[in-house]
């Protein structure tokens, strides 16, 4: 039987079966069925890279106000309490979207990477030592994580704790149609912790993100605690997990393909151009974020379906990113791919919501493989006891052993 008869006909993305592989699923929908209807979740989806496209662009029908998660704690009119601008539309969510960018400068972004590459240096270096780790432990789930601390001034003897609540906010029990009360308790001690660090600093500013969103203004408008605390949690969860697993899939799928491992890893010296083309092809096969929910204010047809006003909707970025429409051999992993066909890639969205962290997430992910690559020669990863993160927005791994040999 071929993939697509064998694929399920309905996309449950709570699903353990669709969380570890979406794909045959994506694939089966794009070809027969691009709007979709889940009737038991009453749930639409949208796979096609053009249907997404323009979604993500098209003002006025696919809103943002009820957020960005179909969980039924996390969908909702105050979605924008915790999603921050990713649960809002125009024009507030234009307002602040404008009042958090003063906070996330390019200038400030590049400012990091000194600071990305010392803690990059430091975590492989204790990595390299052991010479087995795991790349996730030990690694991938550490760098993200201290860079956007460090950008909000977390300090460094709490961010093993902020990681690991982090971690538990996205995980998802197998069966259960909700966030899980453990994560619930842990989102509940980020905005508790957030909440304390405005305060201080609204006591005492220092030079980090959190102080330059309480005292960025446009318009003579600045933002509420509330704002604040709201976009910093969206930090600390999106920030953070994307790019861990961003690294992770890196990893795990360039070691799949020996050939296209030692066009890369046979030439050191070129580290910091190789990895470029092997993180685009990385996004474009196995995005972190796979979908990004929309309410829809009006009806919107389309292949001959109506999903009504009112409904809530998904956009299938991974299904975008494999669209045989848009990019050739699209189930294969290929770190040649032209640049035109990447120039495609849904990974961060589009439009307004265009995702504000991406050159912050491919400059480290730039810096930490290119430093692996200069020091490293070999690496075995042991795919068979990779360990995947369930979660319904963010695929990714919990754990990948690997074993390296040093130059």
């Amino acid at each position: 039987m071929s993939t697509l008869q064998q694929a399920p006909h309905v996309l449950d993305p709570y699903d353990y079966g669709f969380q570890n592989d979406p794909y045959p699923t994506y694939a089966y929908l794009r070809e027969h069925e691009p709007l979709h209807h889940n009737p038991t979740l009453d749930l639409w989806a949208l796979t096609r890279h053009a249907d997404i496209a323009e979604a993500v662009r098209t003002e006025g029908t696919y809103s943002n106000s009820w957020g960005v998660a179909i969980e039924e704690s996390a969908w909702g009119p105050d979605a924008h309490k915790v999603m921050s601008i990713l649960g809002m539309d125009p024009p507030r969510q234009k307002q602040m979207r404008a009042l958090v960018s003063r906070g996330f400068t390019p200038r400030r972004v590049s400012d990091l990477l000194p600071r990305i590459q010392a803690l990059t240096d430091r975590y492989l270096t204790e990595c390299l030592e052991r010479e087995s780790f795991d790349w996730i432990a030990d690694f991938a789930g550490k760098l993200p994580m201290d860079v956007i601390s460090e950008m909000m001034g977390v300090p460094e003897e709490d961010r093993a704790e902020i990681r690991r609540q982090a971690d538990i906010v996205v995980h998802r029990e197998e069966g259960v149609y909700d966030v899980p009360p453990a994560g619930a308790e842990a989102s509940l001690f980020l905005v508790g912790y957030y909440q304390d660090m405005v305060a201080q600093r609204r006591r005492q500013p220092t030079d980090d993100l959190t102080s330059a969103l309480i005292e960025a203004e446009v318009n003579g408008e600045r933002l509420s605690d509330e704002d604040v605390i709201a976009f910093l949690f969206l930090m600390v969860v999106a920030g953070n997990e994307t790019t861990t697993k961003l690294l992770g899939h890196s990893l795990v799928h360039l070691t799949r393909h020996p050939d296209q491992f030692e066009s890369v890893f046979t030439r050191p010296e070129h580290a910091d151009d190789l990895v470029i083309p092997w993180i685009e092809e990385t996004l474009r096969f196995d995005t972190s974020s796979q979908l990004l929910a929309r309410y829809l204010l009006r009806d919107v047809e389309m292949h001959g379906v109506v999903a009504p006003a009112g409904s809530k909707l998904l956009l299938c970025l991974g299904s975008a990113n494999r669209d045989e429409r848009v990019f050739s051999r699209p189930e294969e992993y290929d770190i040649s791919r032209d640049k035109e066909e990447l120039s495609h890639l849904l990974s961060f969205g589009g439009g307004r919501h265009f995702c504000l962290g991406a050159n912050l997430a491919r400059l480290e992910a730039r810096i930490a493989l290119a430093a692996l690559v200069r020091r490293v020669r070999t690496i075995d990863v042991a795919h068979d006891d990779c360990v995947r993160v369930h979660s319904v927005n963010v695929r990714g791994f919990a754990s990948v052993p690997v074993t390296v040999g040093v130059r």
